[in-house]
């Protein structure tokens, strides 16, 4: 075996020792409830603090056509109250032991949090359980909180050229898969939503057998058990949950083109999505390419393929990125993005993004390049792993979308393996222009100037 010298060595080294400290640690525990609630237990025995998340299987994919933006609203209206807690006490009463809480939702998952002393889990788990079948709600919370998300579009989105950018792209990479639609909704969908449409999907949805409870911090198992049969064991299933099909993409043939004009753009850049394929359970292999493919060709703003020839070699550009995140149910999307510099039009920057493209499918990556990326990825992976919070939400995602613990397990061993050969291929793959949206931010064209 050759002797490992020089950075690569030292990052190889403090990987090995940190990789070697977690693999000592407890193992997760996962049990399941009679009524089919899945329960996930991370230890984690270093400070008296504890993660409670619940992860409902259920996110803005899988609203009712028309309804685009329930699942995120519902989210909001969690908060209002059940028959045992009063309006807006639940997080008063978790910031009054001391702890913090919130939710989000996704495409394919709606998760709900608290972090507190873990003496006091008896208390947020009972707050939990009593939310998941006891929701109430007066005309007057529902369109209280109607106005509250109006008013986040129109704040993070509809203020945001960026936002609406990026809407539209993928409004127009899944025109016919749920992806497509929003997370927060369409705004004329939005002043729609009803006290009636938010019971409905919260009953139909929100149930012990539809969701993973995951509890990371300074607990053990069995306690972790006694107190899930105690406020969760007691809820009802619910017997007829509709399957998560979703319709599908049909063949793109061409590729997609939007160029957004705002007198608010500060900066123009060039931004395109591919269609990618998302993490399988089970076969995570290509997943794992995409990950570093990303890493290699924008991952860092110094040593990257396309900073070094884009941003340093030819000053063309002030900012380049590379992106893929393939947690999901359906396929996902691999990005680049590139920011011109001042006197680079937005087609002179398109075009040299995609000379680097071609010749990196020329030549591929640097050798050393690739090992240094894989190792930092890993490390990455495993620095995670430090913090509760990550690592609960590292398991309730990656089980929402269907993963198994296994396959969370193994994803650093599925990065470990990724060689030039996986690399090459997945960038070959995904690489097509004919599955691929380009979308031009810019400001509007001022009377006399020429357009780009």
């Amino acid at each position: 075996m050759p002797i490992r010298t020089g950075p690569i060595a030292t990052l190889f080294a403090a990987f090995a020792a940190l990789s070697a400290s977690f693999a000592a640690a407890d193992p997760v525990t996962s049990f399941t409830l009679d009524n089919g609630l899945q329960v996930v237990v991370i230890e984690d025995h270093r400070a008296p603090v504890v993660v409670q998340m619940i992860w409902y299987r259920v996110g803005a994919a899988d609203e009712p056509r028309g309804h685009s933006g329930i699942a995120h609203f519902l989210e909001h209206l969690l908060f209002k109250g059940t028959d045992k807690i009063g309006p807006n006490e639940f997080s008063a009463m978790v910031e009054a032991q001391g702890g913090d809480d919130n939710a989000f939702t996704s495409w394919d998952y709606t998760a709900y949090f608290q972090r507190i002393a873990a003496d006091r889990l008896d208390l947020v788990m009972g707050l939990e359980a009593n939310r998941m079948r006891n929701l109430r709600l007066t005309e007057e919370d529902v369109a209280t909180e109607r106005e509250v998300i109006l008013e986040e579009r129109a704040q993070r989105t509809d203020s945001d050229p960026g936002s609406l950018l990026s809407e539209q792209m993928r409004a127009a990479q899944f025109m016919n898969h749920p992806y497509g639609i929003p997370v927060i909704g369409w705004r004329h969908e939005m002043e729609q939503l009803s006290r009636d449409d938010a019971l409905s999907y919260y009953e139909r949805f929100y149930a012990p057998n539809n969701a993973t409870l995951v509890i990371a911090g300074d607990v053990f198992p069995e306690d972790v058990k006694l107190l899930a049969e105690k406020h969760y064991g007691p809820l009802a299933p619910t017997a007829d949950l509709p399957p998560r099909e979703r319709s599908q993409e049909p063949p793109q043939l061409a590729e997609r083109r939007i160029t957004l004009a705002d007198e608010r753009v500060s900066e123009p850049y060039v931004f395109r999505t591919y269609l990618a394929p998302e993490r399988d359970p089970g076969n995570q292999a290509e997943a794992a390419a995409l990950t570093v493919l990303a890493e290699l060709l924008g991952g860092s703003g110094q040593t990257s393929v396309l900073a070094r020839a884009l941003q340093f070699d030819s000053q063309i550009a002030v900012y380049s990125s590379a992106f893929y995140d393939g947690t999901g149910i359906d396929d996902a999307t691999f990005g680049l993005i590139l920011v011109p510099a001042a006197d680079v039009t937005l087609e002179t920057a398109e075009a040299a993004m995609d000379q680097v493209v071609a010749d990196f499918l020329k030549t591929g990556p640097d050798p050393a390049a690739l090992e240094r990326i894989r190792m930092q990825i890993r490390a990455g992976d495993i620095y995670a792993r430090d913090d509760v919070n990550a690592l609960a939400r590292r398991y309730g995602e990656g089980l929402s979308v269907g993963l198994s613990i296994e396959d969370i397990e193994s994803w650093d061993a599925a990065l470990s393996a990724v060689t030039e050969a996986d690399v090459m291929a997945a960038a070959t793959k995904v690489f097509d222009r004919k599955n691929a949206v380009t979308g031009w931010l810019t400001r509007p064209v001022a009377e006399g100037e020429a357009s780009e």
